[in-house]
């Protein structure tokens, strides 16, 4: 694929529609960055990771606008009211108006906090993603849930606020480290696992290209899940039903971060043994074929994911699933499998199902 190719999705909601644009190459060009979506006055919000690479770059393609920067610590026990505060900070002091546009350079941490700085600041300014990891481009980058943790749960305080646009160059992936890298190909096989089992098959046929990153199969692998979450978005923008089958594995790797003080393993490690106990209690439940567990099992476990959870009690975790967004009315959701590509939310699950599948992953 030339750096020159592009592909795009259109995201139609009531109040707005905004485009997803997938390629390489797209963060040096400055029609990635229009003038109709990005005002005169600009917050680059970033990470001392990612700032050396792609904030001159990113500078560079915004042009004359006036930019200021704003660059966080990377981690995601630094997603929190403090560095929320540290963009507002920010934004006050440069004196920037509603017709601000906030510019989130890097992965989901970024993301989801200078998504929510630019939902609550003046009510409401732009926020154009651009996201520099998998887990990003296939998922937090998309769909305008934005927010930071709370240590008594992850995602606790936060709001809805769609970007006006998403600039997902894929050849950003390259500078990424393996471990977060893999990380993201677990949200990646969560659309094939929940929502199309056709894709999982490509998955299957691709996984070797996907490992070696290969552009084409990049491209083609972000712009097949962001395409699958446009549709998902446009029926149901703020999670009152459909969009909840997005969260396959997140239930569990919510509780599994939780747990291990979001230290320990990276969100995507987490929704990979969070995916794999979904199927499992799918399995014991009597909805999910053993041998559809097995493909997904292995699948991850081509990409060296995790497929246990972390070494804690089942009881911590079921606590910890208490506090989740997900419970209604007292009852925790999960979202289960009948198939590969066929998710389904329920509440009819006991605990001691839940424990039973956490206590024999463990071991076997």
């Amino acid at each position: 694929m030339r750096a020159t190719d592009r592909r795009s999705i259109r995201i139609t909601l009531p109040g707005g529609a905004y485009d997803v644009v997938v390629g390489a190459g797209l963060i040096d060009r400055a029609d990635s960055f229009p003038t109709d979506q990005i005002g005169a006055d600009v917050l680059i919000v970033t990470n001392d990771t990612v700032a050396p690479l792609y904030h001159d770059r990113l500078l560079s393609a915004l042009g004359e606008r006036r930019v200021e920067t704003c660059t966080l610590p990377d981690g995601e026990e630094f997603k929190t009211l403090e560095s929320f505060s540290r963009v507002i900070d920010t934004l006050v002091a440069a004196k920037m108006h509603r017709d601000a546009t906030v510019v989130a350079l890097g992965g989901g941490v970024v993301g989801d906090i200078a998504g929510f700085a630019a939902a609550c600041y003046q009510r409401g300014v732009g926020v154009v993603q651009v996201p520099t990891t998998l887990l990003a481009q296939v998922d937090a980058s998309v769909g305008g849930k934005t927010g930071v943790n709370h240590p008594g749960g992850k995602n606790l305080i936060g709001a809805f606020h769609q970007p006006s646009r998403v600039v997902a160059d894929v050849a950003t992936l390259a500078t990424l480290p393996q471990r977060e890298y893999l990380a993201g190909i677990a949200e990646v096989a969560k659309y094939g696992a929940g929502l199309d089992a056709g894709f999982f098959c490509w998955l299957e046929e691709n996984a070797d290209a996907l490992i070696r990153r290969q552009t084409d199969a990049l491209t083609e692998a972000v712009f097949r899940c962001c395409g699958c979450k446009a549709r998902i978005v446009e029926e149901d923008e703020r999670e009152a039903g459909r969009r909840a089958l997005l969260n396959l594995g997140h239930t569990f790797g919510h509780a599994f971060e939780v747990a291990t003080g979001y230290r320990e393993w990276l969100h995507g490690e987490a929704v990979s043994a969070g995916m794999l106990s979904a199927a499992r209690l799918s399995v014991r439940l009597g909805l999910l074929p053993p041998d559809d567990a097995n493909r997904i099992r292995h699948l991850l476990e081509r990409f060296d994911l995790p497929v246990r959870p972390p070494a804690r009690p089942a009881s911590e975790f079921i606590e910890i699933m208490g506090m989740d967004k997900k419970v209604v009315s007292g009852r925790i959701r999960f979202v289960l499998l009948r198939a590969i590509g066929d998710a389904f939310i329920t509440d009819d699950v006991t605990p001691a199902d839940v424990s039973s599948v956490l206590e024999e992953a463990r071991v076997g």
